[in-house]
């Protein structure tokens, strides 16, 4: 019994050891994926704790959790909300999550955990309340029309994890429809249709005579090699031949990118380029992030550049709601973090729809939208120059296959395209906008693209 007891208690010993030597290394060198799925969960609840005024324990249990990688399961997070931080760890220890909101600016991750560096934005006026009809304001009069209720009301069409739909026609809401804890005042995440904006914010700089789309040496390290050839007209069309790898689940460049990376932008612009400027195109946030670093770099100072998505953008067309995030650093994150409401999101639609024009006043240069929806020659028909989508979500369509095949579907329509499940289709021949957010993964196969095609039937019988 001395034996035994002597083994099982050497084996306890060992057990213990074998623990605090992996609690040790979980704590000083933490493997990438640990800090991805930490990073990941705090700015994902900091975003929507601070922006969306939502519950941190549903966030996390129902927009990370959920839909999310297995590991995801074990991270916890704490909410600061005096320091306006929060934090994420794997069982709440390992892996140094760390996130922190700034008003009118969002959530920037910290991965390195240095707030000290993070640097000060600019104070943000709180929004005018507005009065009158939507877009000017935000009475909404929505038609009484049985068959567009009628194709609201169908979950096949709005599919599942619905938060948002709103249809815009003639330059009103004519009808819009909320998920369970949701509504029009709730600011939702865009995730890459982001870039879209990020495409239009770049136009005003071009309209200002700031940017050139045919500009070269866009970047100082860039002057010293092949780089310095790309055109600003390669970034926004997803032709610039740079490397930039956008797999998502794992520890990839755009993981990597936006959530261990202070930096964003510095870690996308090291990237070599492995294709010439042209010839290639492969879609890639890090060059989203490229392209918020080199229209910054257009203005004297940063807490300018800062204000500039607002005074230039957001405010003319009365985005009022939206929320461009930064990196660490101070980049915005053009290519993934805007929030705004569903209605301002038609918004932005609907000035497409305008071409770049609200209440008679240019805010893009003339053919500016033609030119962002022209066809990228590289991509085979694919995407537009920029930074917009020529067809709808391929709800898992293998790749090489038409995601809109099946679909009866205007010629002129084109798309704003954002993880799980968020989108705007834009019929100019129809002057319809569909909006559709909500929190849908691919594995789902869901496409909008039956949803707008009803309503793109739909129209004709509304027209006055």
């Amino acid at each position: 019994m001395r034996v035994v007891a002597a083994i099982a208690k050497w084996l306890a010993i060992a057990a213990l050891a074998v623990i605090a030597g992996v609690a040790a290394w979980l704590w000083i060198a933490p493997p990438d994926l640990i800090r991805v799925a930490t990073g990941y969960s705090a700015k994902i609840v900091c975003s929507n704790v601070f922006i969306a005024r939502r519950d941190a324990a549903d966030v996390l249990a129902v927009d990370v959790q959920a839909p999310g990688h297995p590991i995801l399961k074990l991270v916890n997070v704490s909410v600061d909300a005096d320091k306006k931080t929060v934090s994420a760890g794997l069982f709440g220890l390992f892996g140094g999550g760390l996130a922190v909101a700034r008003d009118g600016f969002g959530c920037a991750t910290v991965p390195d955990g240095d707030l000290a560096a993070v640097p000060p934005v600019p104070a943000v006026q709180p929004a005018a309340a507005t009065t009158g009809i939507w877009p000017e304001g935000i009475a909404v009069e929505p038609s009484q029309d049985p068959a567009l209720a009628a194709i609201l009301d169908d979950t096949s069409l709005t599919g599942p994890g619905m938060r948002a739909v709103v249809v815009v026609h003639n330059g009103r809401i004519i009808g819009e429809r909320y998920g369970a804890g949701f509504s029009a005042e709730t600011p939702l995440l865009g995730w890459s249709m982001t870039k879209s904006v990020t495409a239009a914010i770049i136009g005003t700089l071009v309209r200002d005579g700031k940017l050139s789309l045919d500009g070269n040496e866009l970047l100082e390290p860039w002057k010293a090699d092949k780089r310095g050839l790309i055109e600003l007209g390669d970034l926004t069309s997803m032709s610039s031949g740079l490397e930039f790898n956008e797999d998502y689940g794992d520890v990839t460049d755009v993981t990597r990118m936006l959530y261990l990376e202070p930096d964003m932008a510095g870690f996308a612009a090291a990237k070599p380029q492995t294709a010439d400027r042209g010839t290639v195109w492969s879609y890639s946030s890090g060059t989203t992030l490229i392209l918020s670093r080199i229209w910054q770099n257009a203005f004297a100072s940063p807490q300018e550049a800062l204000a500039w998505p607002r005074t230039a953008l957001f405010d003319p067309i009365g985005m009022k709601s939206a929320v461009l995030e930064t990196d660490a650093r101070g980049t915005f994150v053009g290519s993934s973090y805007l929030y705004a409401t569903a209605r301002d999101w038609a918004r932005f639609g609907l000035f497409m729809i305008q071409d770049g024009t609200w209440n008679g006043q240019a805010i893009l240069p003339v053919d500016y939208v033609r030119w962002m929806r022209s066809e990228v020659p590289a991509s085979k028909g694919e995407y537009g120059n920029g930074q917009v989508w020529l067809h709808g979500p391929s709800g898992g369509t293998p790749d090489g296959e038409d995601p809109d095949a099946g679909f009866d579907l205007p010629q002129d329509a084109y798309w704003f395209l954002g993880h799980d499940g968020q989108s705007i289709a834009v019929v100019p021949s129809k002057k319809l906008v569909v909006v559709r957010l909500g929190l849908t993964p691919s594995a789902q196969r869901y496409k909008s693209q039956g949803l707008v095609e009803a309503l793109a039937r739909f129209v004709p019988l509304t027209v006055e």
